[in-house]
């Protein structure tokens, strides 16, 4: 093979190896997929922060006819009753506040356990309770409504301790559980709970309530949450004057 032929083989195998290893990385390159980024965390900054100031507490109420404490719970039951006196009915008291202020608290029906009933099958009821909270002025704010049935034991929320039944609690009890919550306006400091009608229904028929001072419903966990007012900068005194030095003689 002459010297021409043999350099023209080489530049050829040269040629080939340059195209192979070419194709190989531009092969490479587009399987290669990048590494998936970690999505960013969000700032401090990007989180809503809770309202600045914000206080909840247990409201102060004023119970005209107290259930009792709970056994298990241990919470305050309050009866709910039917009136359209504000001054009859179960007063909270608000906090001096700014802003709107929101009162919450859960709504209960109320139930008369005989174990006679239960055992008997005779017990079914469903309760349907309608109440109010009302400004002092008769301005309603807000309605709430209570709907539960009963057929056993286990459908009662809690027990009442205080009374002459078996392990000392009373035979009326809470059933059902609603969550009110009602905004109060800046300029209102007293609100009253106050029952408009009842509905029970039995398998012997349906009986509606709307008597006055009749208990209704039950009422607990009665809390408040509202922005304190802000407080005032207190005011300086100007210090008292020096008095004039006597003139010379």
């Amino acid at each position: 093979m002459s010297r021409l032929a043999i350099r023209l083989v080489l530049v050829a195998l040269v040629a080939a190896l340059s195209m192979s290893v070419g194709a190989g990385a531009r092969t490479r390159a587009e399987t290669q997929k990048p590494a998936a980024r970690a999505p960013a965390k969000p700032s401090a900054a990007a989180k809503p922060a809770a309202a600045a100031g914000r206080k909840t507490e247990e409201a102060d109420a004023v119970c005209p006819s107290a259930l009792g404490a709970g056994v298990t719970s241990k919470r305050q039951y309050c009866d709910v009753l039917i009136s359209r006196n504000p001054g009859e009915g179960i007063i909270v008291r608000i906090p001096p506040h700014r802003g709107p202020a929101t009162l919450s608290f859960d709504l209960h029906n109320r139930h008369t356990y005989s174990e006679e009933q239960v055992k008997a099958g005779k017990a079914f009821a469903i309760y349907t309770a309608t109440m109010g909270v009302l400004t002092m002025d008769g301005t309603l704010l807000t309605r709430g409504v209570v709907r539960s049935e009963f057929r056993t034991a286990r459908d009662l929320v809690d027990r009442i301790g205080g009374g002459a039944g078996p392990g000392g609690v009373k035979a009326v009890a809470p059933t059902g559980t609603e969550p009110i919550l009602v905004e109060i306006p800046e300029n209102v400091t007293e609100v009253s709970l106050l029952g408009e009608r009842l509905t029970v229904q039995r398998y012997e028929g349906t009986e509606t309530f709307s008597t006055a001072g009749r208990p209704i419903a039950v009422v607990s966990r009665v809390t408040i949450e509202y922005t304190p007012p802000a407080s005032k900068p207190a005011v300086k005194k100007p210090a008292p004057k020096k008095p004039a030095a006597p003139p010379k003689k």
